[in-house]
């Protein structure tokens, strides 16, 4: 992450949604302004709502996931100080509750092969 909370931590791309669009749409934007890729198919994963979950505020998530089929290069970009590949078995520790939402979104992957 570039900005506080969790300054350089690894996080997941996400961020807010603007009034005009779905939250699907915002998934997409946001993917694309923090990562570059575009074009990925998402599906709906789960919410997640723990009242301590951003330290900022109160905050809900709505988690998209997908799979990139060409896992190539990523360029940070808004808010993103950097983005990278992670394998899944060995990720770095992470801001917010974004180790449950991965965990989660594994699961999803895994019963839908």
């Amino acid at each position: 992450r570039g900005k506080a909370p969790f300054q350089g931590a690894w996080a997941l791309p996400g961020g807010f949604v603007d009034m005009s669009e779905t939250c699907e749409a915002a998934a997409h934007r946001e993917l694309a302004e923090e990562t570059g890729l575009e074009g990925v198919e998402m599906r709906f994963l789960h919410y997640f709502d723990a009242v301590d979950r951003d330290p900022r505020e109160r905050t809900l998530a709505l988690a998209f996931w997908g799979v990139a089929d060409d896992a190539g290069v990523v360029n940070a970009g808004d808010d993103a100080a950097d983005v990278n590949w992670h394998p899944a078995a060995q990720l770095p520790a992470l801001a917010f509750d974004h180790a449950q939402v991965i965990e989660r979104a594994l699961r999803a992957w895994r019963s839908s092969r």
